[in-house]
């Protein structure tokens, strides 16, 4: 199986989702972002989540590498990642080049949601500082992301799985998952 990245915008329930499908399966799941800040802390460069904003362009760069090195060493992973980053200039590619060929995924599962339902789960969320987005920037966002997953593909030789999680339906969300973690 190897490393199979899930990504998908924030509110869509992309780790509620795959978290579900690899239950009683012997796969870790990981999170992109916390290995980074694992490898930040074991070099001394952060004590805590807030000190990576601070790191250099380079500092980050390199952390991307070695996390990525790391999680493709660890066997049969799910990655939980965010394949591009909404930022004020434009989206940015959450696995760039030279980290999707150093994780080499077989799959890159895109969960996706109708657009409404991602902008009602967001606004019931207290706990999460999300994007005030409106229901047309969720629907490019998702787009972006399908682009992105198939730019990815094509470097690494992944295939991409669409998964729908729709509301009160995540045992369907969890059967569309499922044949990736076969």
């Amino acid at each position: 199986m190897g490393v199979i990245v899930v990504t998908g915008i924030p509110g869509v329930g992309k780790t509620t989702v795959m978290k579900k499908a690899a239950e009683g399966m012997d796969i870790q799941f990981v999170t992109f972002g916390t290995v980074m800040i694992e490898i930040a802390k074991e070099l001394g460069l952060v004590k805590d989540r807030d000190g990576m904003r601070k790191l250099t362009l380079k500092q980050q760069k390199d952390l991307q590498i070695k996390s990525a090195e790391k999680v493709a060493s660890m066997g049969n992973v799910i990655l939980d990642t965010h394949c591009t980053i909404k930022t004020p200039k434009g989206y940015m590619p959450g696995l760039p080049e030279r980290v999707i060929k150093k994780l080499h995924p077989t799959t890159i599962v895109v969960v996706e949601a109708d657009p409404q339902e991602i902008y009602d789960r967001r606004a019931k969320d207290p706990t999460r500082k999300r994007d005030p987005d409106d229901i047309e920037q969720i629907v490019e966002h998702q787009q972006i992301n399908r682009a992105a997953a198939m730019a990815y593909a094509a470097l690494s030789g992944a295939t991409v799985k669409i998964v729908f999680n729709h509301d009160d339906a995540i045992d369907d969300a969890v059967q569309q998952a499922a044949p990736v973690l076969e």
